[in-house]
């Protein structure tokens, strides 16, 4: 599972935070700004490629060429509903970035995804693209969503996921080998209805109350 393009968050604060949406006390008020707070930290991480260019900046004191981020910038796609939970993270890192959305279900009895919903950013193909989904389970969605998005023209793509199954990692990889992986931990594997164990519980409902 160890490649070049998996990236495992290991710094103190995202595992601490990990912890606590673990918890079955973790009420939702504090769950919603624990997976903004993860997604913002690890965003930090896979957004450090973004590229610059040089702009002319007057100082207090002068003139000056100084950075800034260069071309069309970023796409923040979720995937529906519970990588919503993690926009708000990723664009209080880059509040110009654009925000598509993949609305997918899994069918209960086979876990197979379906797509109900594609909406992305213009010139997707020049963006750099964060696909956002706390829970990369059996990675059939996450590989769908990555799939959508490359028939629309995109081809610099991230994906984040907060918690991931061995399984999720496997498939996701073996399907699209150009993507990068940033995940904040991976846990021991699949219960027989497809939840991530020990996981956190359904993301979604704990994000959004409805549990």
């Amino acid at each position: 599972m160890e490649q070049d393009n998996i990236i495992r968050m290991n710094h103190p604060l995202v595992l601490h935070k990990i912890s606590r949406l673990r918890d079955v006390n973790t009420g939702t008020n504090e769950f919603r700004k624990l997976v903004s707070e993860i997604a913002m930290l690890m965003g930090y991480e896979a957004l450090r490629d973004l590229p610059v260019e040089e702009i002319s900046v007057t100082t207090p004191i002068e003139e000056c060429m100084t950075p800034a981020l260069a071309g069309k910038k970023l796409a923040v796609v979720p995937i529906l509903r519970a990588g919503l939970g993690m926009v708000e993270g990723i664009l209080a890192l880059v509040p110009s970035a654009k925000v598509g959305h993949i609305g997918l279900y899994r069918d209960e009895e086979t876990h197979i995804p379906h797509e109900y919903y594609c909406k992305l950013p213009d010139a997707i193909e020049e963006r750099t693209i964060v696909v956002v989904d706390p829970m990369l389970a059996t990675g059939g969605s996450g590989s769908a969503a990555v799939s959508f998005i490359k028939k629309h023209g995109g081809k610099h793509i991230k994906f984040l996921a907060i918690i991931a199954a061995p399984e999720g990692v496997k498939r996701l990889m073996e399907d699209h080998p150009d993507i990068t992986l940033y995940v904040g931990t991976v846990d021991k594997g699949l219960t027989e209805q497809a939840y991530i164990r020990p996981g956190l519980g359904d993301a979604g409902d704990r994000i959004f109350g409805t549990i």
